[in-house]
């Protein structure tokens, strides 16, 4: 019982070592102070429906805490296609979770990201982008790029750490909805589904 809990608590300061370091080599790249925390990361995972049979779309997995919340809630590892941005994290994702479909790249061009996979239908979408760091076109070219990729009413999930929706209301596109705010994680994070249709 104490060597496994010695192997958490070692794996957990191995994750948030990583993480740190991440947010060191590239603040814009890494959006929050502390990596998520597993609560928040299972209300995120909560809106994915694993009976649709269609893969999730993870953007910005970073430590894998979101990953491990997503699989937890019944998505087979090569139905989930992940996008990171940073090398180091990648890595260590690719390690950690065999089996899920990792991609080394731009979230904010998906079309060119996903390849082979850019035609793909998703159940949903679960976002830790810090889109507070991008500009609001880029930010809006985004949901809407993801949301071509989903049935209508299937949720774009993301995370934030303001206090008001990170993109801006343009309800003939899309509908904003406040799903949560979590004060258990540090900084208390907020979050947002977004749907159309």
């Amino acid at each position: 019982m104490e060597l496994r809990l010695k192997e958490r608590l070692g794996r957990k300061f191995d994750e948030e070592i990583r993480f740190f370091k991440g947010w060191m080599d590239g603040p814009k790249s890494v959006g929050a102070i502390c990596p998520t925390s597993s609560i928040t990361a299972k209300r995120m995972a909560s809106v994915i429906n694993p009976a649709s049979g269609l893969p999730v779309l993870e953007l910005g997995p970073g430590t894998g805490v979101i990953t491990k919340a997503i699989l937890e809630r019944g998505v087979a590892p090569d139905n989930l296609v992940s996008i990171e941005y940073s090398t180091d994290f990648y890595q260590n994702l690719v390690k950690a979770y065999p089996g899920v479909h990792f991609v080394n790249g731009d979230a904010f061009d998906l079309d060119k990201t996903l390849g082979d996979k850019s035609g793909v239908i998703f159940d949903s979408v679960i976002s830790a982008i810090p889109l507070l760091s991008f500009p609001m076109e880029r930010r809006i070219a985004l949901l809407e790029s993801a949301l071509d990729r989903m049935p209508a009413g299937r949720p774009f999930m993301q995370i934030t750490y303001g206090p008001i929706s990170p993109v801006i209301a343009k309800p003939d596109r899309y509908k904003i909805k406040h799903y949560d705010f979590v004060v258990r994680n540090i900084p208390p994070a907020q979050l947002w589904v977004y749907t159309r249709g």
